[in-house]
């Protein structure tokens, strides 16, 4: 079949971890993440991504009980709200360059032997220019790994 340039199918990547218990973290528990760590609150992030409170809350504990570590802790006073932990940070930062990397595979990939031209999808997470590797204490995370509570 002859490649036609002209033809550019927007990729779309669904990537998640699971365990027996189900689904651990993926795309959407990501990006609550990266709200929380933008300074909004639970509610706003759970709000931005058309889920509620209690749903985003049980989320994030249920990643936090499979790993065994806290993503989110209190910020001083009891209405300050969370923000995320190191392991937080790192499980964010870690997920995401991750799904970067495969996005890129997949694309390079699919234009090595499809008869096409994919293109990325602008709302992932690799629509964010900046490298977690150019931050010094994001590439610590990275190369160290997670931190017990």
């Amino acid at each position: 079949m002859k490649p036609n340039s002209e033809i550019r199918p927007v990729v779309r990547l669904h990537l998640w971890l699971e365990t027996h218990e189900g689904i651990f973290f993926g795309l959407g528990r990501m990006m609550l993440l990266k709200k929380i760590h933008e300074g909004q609150s639970l509610r706003s992030a759970a709000k931005f991504l058309g889920m509620s409170y209690r749903a985003a809350w049980g989320k994030i504990k249920n990643t936090e009980k499979v790993l065994g570590v806290a993503l989110i802790e209190r910020k001083a006073g009891r209405r300050a709200g969370y923000r995320l932990t190191e392991d937080g940070i790192a499980l964010m930062v870690c997920f995401n360059h991750w799904f970067k990397d495969v996005e890129r595979y997949a694309l390079r990939r699919g234009r090595k032997i499809l008869p096409c031209a994919p293109i990325a999808f602008k709302g992932t997470s690799s629509s964010n220019p900046v490298d977690p590797l150019d931050d010094p204490v994001q590439k610590t995370f990275l190369l160290e790994g997670f931190h017990s509570p």
